[in-house]
């Protein structure tokens, strides 16, 4: 049995594949948050390009199977953005080489600490941003608002 190829690639925020994976991560959002104003979907071509930040897709032997972006918020601090992987490809460590791609990137867009807000009832997603360094961090922006759905994390790059 040959080992599985991974790949982690930047990629534009228009393009079919990662407009997919958003699609289906929206899909799963939805389902777990039904409430209103408890969806917080936004996110720009602008905000991941350029130097402002960076999209990535993982493909898993050329199928892609997740996605995850990092845009600038302050000149020295990036968020993560759509964190995704399809259940499918969940349990294969390849959320953590994602943060981990994330985390490169975001260096080297000048950022010294990221922060994301993930929802309360994504128990899976909340223990592996535990294991990868991130702590618990007030909500900020508009996740004040929705205190109930929200948590948020944050992690000092090295």
């Amino acid at each position: 049995m040959r080992p599985d190829t991974i790949t982690i690639a930047r990629a534009e925020l228009a393009a079919d594949a990662s407009q997919e994976l958003i699609a289906a991560l929206n899909v799963e959002l939805r389902a777990l948050y039904p409430e209103p104003g408890a969806n917080h979907f936004g996110l720009k071509p602008a905000q991941v390009s350029g130097q402002s930040g960076v999209f990535l897709v993982v493909s898993l032997n050329g199928t892609p199977v997740g996605c995850g972006a990092v845009r600038l918020i302050a000149p020295d601090t990036g968020e993560l953005k759509r964190m995704y992987l399809s259940p499918a490809a969940r349990g294969k460590g390849l959320g953590r080489r994602l943060i981990a791609a994330l985390e490169s990137e975001a260096r080297a867009l000048g950022a010294k600490r990221l922060v994301l807000e993930t929802g309360t009832r994504q128990s899976a997603a909340i223990a592996l941003y535990r294991a990868t360094g991130f702590q618990p961090i007030p909500l900020y922006d508009e996740y004040c608002l929705t205190p109930e759905t929200s948590i948020c994390f944050g992690k000092d790059l090295a």
